[in-house]
């Protein structure tokens, strides 16, 4: 093939790219400019989608890790018809469809939201199991490629470990990862950093390891034909390539391979943007334009997408036919739709942990919901997932009929997988583990929040009641942090994550109906690892709980104005309602429960219902096994929260109620302070 009009493509890719930098006065040039080989020949020639049909559901994925070298992303989807030329001027400016760093856009080709270094090309491994876990249900004809880009920093970020073992013991064969070697970072150069054998280490992890000149068309194009050919195995290409390639001084010198390039425009790096872009053929005068051949090398492609998309849509219009209960059921994964389970039908025992209560909701949705993946960082016979997993297989190489999928001791990557199986779409992902672990997910789960995906988290082990385990495994300041994303509003202005502590076994079930039909964003459930006494109920417990729904709901009543309102979440809740009792047997007084799951929840009802359950004006106690700021947004000015100001202690849970305050005499003693 004549390599001339290709070669052009890819200087026009570090044209846009750096002049995209140049106007804004802020970037990084010098990978995207590195990179634009690459990227280039997959989008001319390798990577399949419907150009005006941004999400059929059978279109190649590209993951793109490095989210600096968003110049490179923006530039190739401009020259495929997805960004105007404005878009580009308008780089890193309020307003632009082109952020700093990419954000989720399917209609404009982007896969994923481009976070911390890492994160990306793991979302990749998730959309990848995802596509083997469809295709094992409807068939071979649903197959396609999931492609990532990862760069010398995103192979140093320890997520990179769990993700290259995972894929390579899957064996996803349709995941293929081109790694930028450009051998440069942002403040050094890697060989300062790190002297490992990249290849040999993913070798080691079953990977199909091909190392080529990454700005050499021909290589690159044999690397890709030989990675699409790879049937056992997913593929790692490792591109030499050359960071800020093209980039010139002003007296024309060759400027390449400098570290100045990678983040910030060419003239502040101390290169020359009028003469780097005359050096790769373009008019330093007019940077944003495209050379006529491009456009004719971009709009042949199209032309080419369109009759494989056809073809394609054509194949599946034929199973459809054949196969209409099917279709019908794939449709309805893609959706995006809550599935149907009757939660009524759901018998839980009274007294038990939340966490067993949930494991019996997941024996149901393992047995109702056909497109629910749930994995676990090697807990699941202590986090109670494995309840779904007895009700399938795991998800192994060569056999995806499972649903449950055994990530090992990975917390971050696991979760940047399940982001990975969402963004696909299709599936729904859930992750479990112990509550205390959150710490290392929290990257993960922000992006969850950010793209809005509906991740399902199951915490389990939630307070300082794990006891023996000591303050190590004792969440103290968990519970706040996560629920600090509840108080944040994503960019559809609606709340970014729902944190879920329910305080019975019932109250769980609820949980998790609420966390199965909210699928615009991730959800939290915080579950306790110590049975809980079943709250009291007039009727049905269960049919009491379901006003957990509104994120607040009254537990116990009074008659009239009460003295004080008592408020916790989890197992707190059952500790006021043994001191409410107490204080009503010896002190006559009128004492208003009250259950909070979801203070975000709450704040969403309106104002008569918010003032019904926590009155304006009446003294209030709060109870919570955190710190006291999960609980003080509501009890305010008006009464006091007990919550814990220090670590845990190694002891028996109940020792610890008792050292820590955590009883119902406790709650009295409070309570008569509280009221003079």
């Amino acid at each position: 093939m004549d390599n001339s009009v290709i070669n052009k493509a890819a200087d026009n890719i570090r044209i846009l790219s750096a002049a995209m930098v140049e106007k804004a006065k802020s970037g990084h040039p010098g990978g995207a400019m590195g990179g634009a080989d690459f990227v280039n020949i997959l989008y001319t020639e390798f990577l399949n989608y419907d150009p005006k049909d941004p999400k059929w559901i059978n279109r190649d994925r590209f993951f793109l890790d490095p989210g600096h070298m968003s110049p490179m992303l923006y530039s190739v989807l401009h020259l495929a018809g997805y960004y105007t030329t404005e878009d580009l001027k308008n780089f890193r400016q309020w307003g632009s469809p082109t952020p700093g760093h990419p954000e989720v856009d399917f209609d404009r080709g982007v896969e994923n939201t481009s976070g911390p270094l890492g994160q990306g090309h793991a979302m990749a491994v998730g959309a990848a199991i995802s596509e083997r876990f469809l295709a094992a249900r409807f068939g071979e004809w649903t197959a396609h490629k999931t492609y990532a880009f990862i760069s010398d920093g995103g192979i140093q970020e320890e997520i990179a470990q769990g993700a290259g073992r995972i894929a390579g013991h899957l064996g996803l064969n349709n995941l293929i990862m081109f790694y930028d070697s450009n051998d440069i970072q942002l403040s050094t150069e890697v060989d300062e950093v790190t002297g490992e054998d990249t290849a040999a280490k993913y070798r080691a992890w079953n990977w199909n390891v091909i190392e080529i000149d990454g700005n050499d068309a021909d290589q690159i194009r044999q690397a890709l034909n030989d990675a699409n050919a790879e049937a056992d195995r997913p593929t790692l290409i490792i591109g030499k390539t050359i960071m800020g390639k093209g980039a010139v001084t002003e007296t024309g010198d060759s400027f390449e391979r400098k570290v100045s390039t990678h983040g910030q425009p060419l003239t502040g790096a101390g290169a020359s943007f009028a003469k780097t872009i005359e050096n790769l053929g373009g008019n330093a005068e007019e940077p944003f334009t495209v050379f006529p051949e491009v456009t004719d090398l971009y709009a042949k492609r199209a032309e080419e997408l369109a009759k494989i998309a056809a073809d394609r849509k054509a194949e599946q219009a034929t199973w459809a036919a054949e196969n209409p209960e099917l279709a019908a059921k794939l449709e309805k994964f893609y959706s995006g739709e809550a599935p149907e389970v009757d939660y009524d039908a759901i018998a839980q025992k009274e007294g038990v942990a939340t966490r067993a209560a949930s494991a019996t909701v997941l024996a149901t949705l393992a047995e109702n919901v056909e497109n629910m993946i749930v994995s676990s960082a090697d807990l699941c016979n202590s986090d109670k997932t494995d309840a779904f997993l007895k009700k399938t297989t795991v998800l192994q190489k060569g056999d995806f009929s499972g649903a449950f999928l055994q990530a090992g001791v990975c917390e971050l990557t696991m979760a940047a997988i399940a982001n990975g199986i969402a963004l696909h779409g299709g599936v729904i992902a859930a992750v479990g583990t112990f509550f205390v672990f959150s710490d290392y997910m929290k990257p993960a789960v922000r992006l969850s929040a950010l793209m809005e995906v509906p991740v399902k988290y199951i915490w389990t082990h939630d307070a300082f009641r794990v006891g023996e385990d000591g303050p190590t495994h004792q969440p103290i300041e968990q519970e706040a942090q996560i629920r600090l994303m509840e108080k944040i509003k994503n960019h559809s202005g609606e709340q970014s994550l729902l944190a879920l502590r329910p305080a019975d076994a019932d109250e769980t079930t609820i949980a998790w109906k609420l966390a199965m039909e909210n699928t615009n964003t991730p959800t939290a459930l915080i579950l306790s690892r110590q049975n809980i006494k079943s709250l009291p109920a007039q009727a049905s417990r269960y049919e009491e709980a379901k006003a957990a729904d509104k994120g607040a709901y009254i537990v116990e009543s009074v008659e009239g104005t009460p003295d004080v309102v008592f408020l916790a979440s989890g197992s707190e809740v059952a500790t006021l309602v043994a001191g409410a009792e107490k204080l009503r047997a010896e002190k006559g007084l009128k004492i208003q429960v009250v259950s909070v799951p979801s203070e975000g929840l709450f704040r969403q009802q309106d104002k008569a219902y918010q003032q019904e359950v926590i009155p304006a004006g009446v003294p209030k106690l709060g109870l919570t096994a955190g710190l006291p700021v999960n609980l003080e947004g509501l009890v305010g000015h008006e009464g006091i929260v007990i919550g814990l100001d220090h670590f845990g202690y190694s002891a028996p849970a109940g020792v610890l109620d008792e050292k820590f305050g955590y009883t119902a005499e406790n709650v009295y003693n409070k309570t008569i302070e509280l009221l003079g």
